[in-house]
């Protein structure tokens, strides 16, 4: 497990996604994650769809299911799973800025909030019939205190959330008692490759953490490992990195687009009153991590057994 020099808290990662929120936008997307390149025609915009659509259906997502999205960021997930599955979707972050932006593409009413968890409903691009419940729903929630009902899910989705999140066995215990049994999550997540150098670790992986704010960074191996201590079922297990690697490629030239257009890309670099101007050096050492074949891009495809457990 790679670890960061310094240690992670929920609150660091809520404080860089909120101080970061207009860049991330700017140059990742609303959807906030990797693209899927399955036969390398797809635009941007269809390839971060896709890869939604991947888990929605390996996690076997249909009509009516309740969905819970693991770290929704902006609620785009969460909105694509509405619009094409029909799924009932409660999508959780940590991020203020993102919640607000989540409620504020959902046409919902701009609310303060205080980091406290709580639940706020909004109606998704089509608005429901009167009498019927807001969908998707989001709230301000951190994963590993959630109180949320046993065995209350038809299906979890979690996009690259896991690499922030500090207990990880929490994590996948989590899961497994939210879910009804014989459902299934799906994961996709940062990975370590198995056997970095120390050099790799000292100059690319570590500061990759420490620069992102993620609290650890896991091998496929050591993720394994904990869902079965978790009691969840291990179905599938895939590296997608060739899939997804384009991803920061495109980021890399938004951002570099970013610093000579935009007077408030070029503040954040200069300005180093804040530790958030590292984000346009982290960008590149993914790039050469990724070619190097030191970090990678998994697919986990977990169910809750039907059992006395």
């Amino acid at each position: 497990m790679i670890e960061p020099s310094c240690k992670m808290s929920v609150e660091d990662v809520a404080t860089h996604y909120n101080d970061l929120d207009r860049y991330y936008r700017e140059v990742w997307g609303e959807h906030l994650h990797h693209g899927l390149w399955t036969d390398g025609k797809e635009s941007p915009e269809q390839a971060v769809q896709e890869l939604v659509r991947l888990l929605a259906n390996q996690a076997k997502i249909g009509p009516g299911d309740q969905v819970c999205d693991v770290g929704c960021g902006y609620g785009a997930t969460a909105r694509q799973l509405v619009d094409e599955y029909e799924a009932q979707v409660l999508g959780v972050t940590v991020s203020e800025s993102q919640l607000e932006y989540a409620l504020g593409q959902s046409g919902a009413p701009d609310e303060k909030l205080h980091g406290q968890a709580r639940d706020v409903n909004s109606p998704s691009s089509s608005s429901p019939p009167a009498g019927e419940s807001p969908n998707p729903r989001y709230r301000l929630q951190n994963w590993e205190s959630n109180d949320f009902e046993n065995r209350s899910f038809d299906a979890v989705v979690s996009i690259e959330c896991l690499a922030h999140v500090v207990d990880k066995q929490k994590y996948f215990s989590e899961i497994f008692r939210v879910l009804k049994p014989g459902k299934h999550a799906a994961i996709t997540a940062w990975l370590s490759g198995e056997d970095p150098t120390d050099w790799h670790v000292r100059h690319l992986l570590e500061p990759i953490c420490r620069e992102g704010r993620l609290a650890s960074m896991g091998t496929a191996r050591e993720y394994e490992k904990m869902i079965s201590a978790a009691g969840l079922e291990l179905v599938k297990s895939e590296s997608l990195r060739s899939h997804v690697r384009r991803t920061w490629d495109i980021c890399a030239r938004r951002a570099v687009i970013g610093l000579f257009t935009r007077p408030e890309f070029r503040e954040l670099l200069i300005r180093r009153s804040t530790s958030n101007w590292i984000f346009f050096v982290t960008l590149w050492r993914i790039i050469l991590a990724y070619r190097l074949r030191v970090m990678d891009y998994g697919l986990f495809v977990i169910r809750r057994p039907v059992g006395p457990n």
